[in-house]
């Protein structure tokens, strides 16, 4: 269990972010077209996992377009955008916003992901959302950065977690 705080706040999740050098734990999430997918999926791509509560708010809304903006640069790199929104809150938010670099992914319908992640919300007015978190893996889904954000109201160190690709 993880301690990180909201607004000053402590709150708690539920479990520990995979270590570095360790494999990533498989996953199915939901696609904007409701299609399910996993992480064989994404085989021989790096990929920049970035985790966060709910595309509605200012920081988690930043964040993706931050990564929109960075993955156009990046070669055989996919950025995966995670919560437990809806696939249509998601596909509105990037099309809307004119999104085309990210791929967003849901949670929604079983919140298996935030479990096996440790990331899981578990105490405070965000419980069962996902903390601000951001994972790095290589081509073969080696756990290459991580980093679950101190304050869930703050961004990523997003220099940190590309440099590490």
């Amino acid at each position: 269990m993880a301690t990180v705080t909201l607004g000053g706040n402590a709150i708690h999740t539920s479990g520990e972010l995979p270590k570095v050098g360790s494999k990533s734990p498989d996953f199915k999430l939901v696609k904007t077209d409701l299609s399910t997918i996993n992480l064989a999926d994404f085989a021989g791509s790096k990929l920049v996992l970035n985790i966060f509560p709910s595309v509605d708010t200012g920081t988690c809304a930043a964040s993706v377009r931050a990564f929109n903006q960075k993955a156009s640069q990046l070669e055989n790199t996919k950025v995966l955008c995670i919560s437990r929104d809806l696939p249509f809150a998601q596909k509105r938010f990037c099309g809307a916003e004119g999104l085309e670099n990210v791929i967003n992914l849901s949670d929604f319908s079983t919140g298996t992901f935030g479990k096996d992640y440790g990331l899981e919300i578990v105490d405070g007015p965000l419980a069962g959302l996902h903390s601000r978190v951001v994972i790095v893996l290589d081509e073969n889904g080696t756990v290459k950065y991580t980093e679950q954000v101190a304050e869930i109201a703050d961004e990523p160190n997003y220099e940190s977690a590309l440099a590490s690709l």
